[in-house]
């Protein structure tokens, strides 16, 4: 089978093709295809299930170097390695935010995190690292923030230390909480200029906040985010809760396999699911491995220590002795 792809006359080739054809080279390696360029067409022969796989990966190329300014060769692999249709939504949901780029799912689980965050009032989100829980609703917020829907973003974590103790770290209280609230700020980096940021912040249109500085608020026309969640106590989240206001969306995020409460405490996060999942305007999504957008070797990270922790589970409960 052969098929023909005409590339944008106005995208960047050697990014698209790689250094010296590294992508071309590695998709005719990993898919058994012939591969040619001509000008602004790309010529594919082979099998046909493979043509149709290659003619797939090279749209999500294109997309990804229009969306990012750049692909790299991990890149390439991880489309790759997902398939060509297994892991993407069906219909792109594109959040317009500040930035001239735009913010669309790459998979179906993620096509599901923004739906709910559009249609419902409270979404909780859990799910491993790198998939994208904290990026996306940060975009959801910018997005009804750029549309006027809301007047201000409150953004907020609990501080909570990952084992290490940053107490003693010199500076007021802003230098101390920075580090907790350091990836909101990238979040919102990627979606304004640092000009645009700075005034928001300055007129209080954005605020990053440790998750104690909410006690006693009342949020209205607002886009709240909680991230980190999974390190609130049950008290601190019926209070994170309690702050939705007239007109406000709130979205919860957080990884309920990484929590640094004390072994005794329950995360207030999984109490909050377990409790309100049923009421109509609150949305549950839960991100999966598969849903992992960061450097391939992430998934296989994430993969790798859950069947550690797995094993290491049923040895516990096979040595504890039955009464």
């Amino acid at each position: 089978m052969e098929l023909t792809i005409q590339l944008d006359p106005s995208s960047k080739q050697l990014d698209l093709f790689g250094p010296a054809d590294s992508h071309l080279r590695l998709l005719r390696r990993s898919l058994g295809v012939n591969i040619t360029a001509r000008q602004y067409n790309l010529i594919i022969t082979g099998d046909e299930g493979n043509v149709n796989r290659a003619t797939e990966i090279v749209d999500r190329m294109q997309k990804h170097l229009l969306k990012h300014a750049q692909l790299t060769v991990d890149d390439v692999a991880g489309f790759i390695e997902a398939g060509a249709d297994a892991d993407r939504p069906d219909d792109g949901q594109a959040i317009s935010v500040y930035s001239k780029k735009v913010v669309e799912p790459s998979t179906k689980g993620q096509l599901k995190y923004i739906e709910t965050m559009l249609k419902n009032d409270l979404t909780f989100c859990t799910g491993p690292a790198g998939t994208g829980k904290t990026y996306l609703a940060v975009a959801v917020a910018v997005s009804m923030l750029k549309k006027r829907q809301i007047r201000r973003i409150v953004l907020a974590r609990p501080a909570v230390e990952a084992g290490e103790k940053l107490g003693f770290l010199p500076g007021d209280l802003q230098a101390k909480v920075n580090p907790y609230l350091r990836p909101l700020f990238d979040a919102l980096e990627d979606m304004m200029d640092f000009a645009q940021m700075r005034k928001f912040l300055e007129l209080d249109i954005i605020e990053i906040i440790p998750l104690a500085f909410m006690r006693g608020r009342t949020l209205n026309e607002a886009a709240i985010i909680c991230d980190e969640a999974q390190n609130t106590s049950g008290m601190q989240m019926l209070m994170v809760l309690t702050r939705l206001g007239h007109g406000s969306k709130m979205i919860i995020t957080g990884d309920v396999t990484q929590t640094d409460l004390e072994s005794n405490q329950t995360s207030g996060l999984i109490e909050a699911i377990n409790t309100l999942h049923r009421i109509k305007g609150i949305g549950v999504v839960e991100l999966s491995q598969g849903d992992i957008v960061r450097h391939r070797l992430v998934q296989n990270i994430v993969h790798a220590y859950k069947k550690t922790h797995e094993a290491q589970k049923r040895r516990e409960e096979h040595e504890t002795p039955q009464d």
